[in-house]
């Protein structure tokens, strides 16, 4: 890559570090994505390519769900699933070379994302595409089915609390009986000095990781994620609550290191 092509590169992670479409104030402007580089295979095939590096232990996170699949999930030949916010969905490419659902639907606001889905995913039977944002999902409730598994991954913090709230709610109306949510995204810390330190040890993970060359135009990512408005985060306690206040059962989290958390809950 270019070194111009780099600081764009790095200008719109300052938008955001996730692999999805950018939410602004609680809408997602999709006008804004496609005017963007992300449009271009292979500037966001680069982005892509360096979020093992930016974001810690990220391949564990994902592991650890696929052993909550295994353990809850995969003994039903009947499973559906739904990934929502589903970017180009490296988990779901993860998941399949294990498991074989009956169905698995995968909601993004991004037509270009939901593309690259479909490029890193094939063109199976059992797979369904759909393009819609979270507000999309709230105001019209498009999902025709009941699923035994969902999940998201580095999307819904950037909802304000109460359309979390709503997410989640229709996230339980949409799981079936005994179904399981499972959530992987940041989450903020109550406590000054240990957001801090958290925030400290995401730049460790960027400074023993990436080659030489890139590491200062990495480690900013963290302060850039601090001071994006567009990321909303809220406690994990918070979240944990609205989940067991809206009827979800055994909530928990499941695995945390800093301020990347996975939790969830069942139906």
């Amino acid at each position: 890559m270019l070194a111009g092509q780099r600081r764009d590169y790095l200008s719109l992670i300052q938008a955001d570090f996730t692999d999805k479409a950018i939410p602004g104030n609680g809408k997602i402007e999709m006008s804004k994505f496609e005017k963007t580089r992300w449009a271009v295979n292979e500037f966001s095939q680069d982005y892509r390519d360096d979020a093992n590096i930016y974001l810690p232990f990220r391949s564990q996170f994902f592991e650890i769900t696929k052993s909550f699949y295994e353990h809850f999930i995969s003994q039903n030949i009947k499973a559906k699933i739904l990934d929502l916010g589903c970017g180009d969905d490296l988990f779901i490419q993860e998941l399949l070379k294990s498991f074989a659902p009956a169905m698995v639907t995968l909601v993004d606001g991004s037509i270009e994302m939901l593309e690259a889905a479909k490029k890193r995913l094939g063109n199976q039977a059992n797979l369904h595409f759909m393009q819609a944002s979270f507000q999309e999902l709230f105001a019209n409730d498009t999902l025709t089915e009941h699923f035994d598994f969902i999940y998201s991954s580095l999307a819904i913090h950037h909802l304000p609390f109460a359309e979390k709230k709503k997410l989640y709610t229709l996230i339980h109306k949409h799981l079936s009986p005994g179904g399981h949510f499972v959530h992987y995204d940041v989450v903020v810390s109550s406590v000054e000095q240990l957001e801090k330190w958290y925030l400290s040890l995401w730049r460790q993970w960027i400074q023993q990781h990436p080659a030489e060359e890139r590491r200062e135009e990495l480690l900013g990512i963290p302060n850039q994620y601090k001071s994006n408005r567009d990321n909303i985060p809220d406690t994990l306690d918070s979240q944990l609550e609205a989940l067991e206040q809206i009827g979800f059962r055994n909530v928990d989290c499941y695995f945390k290191y800093g301020i990347f958390s996975l939790f969830g809950g069942s139906k």
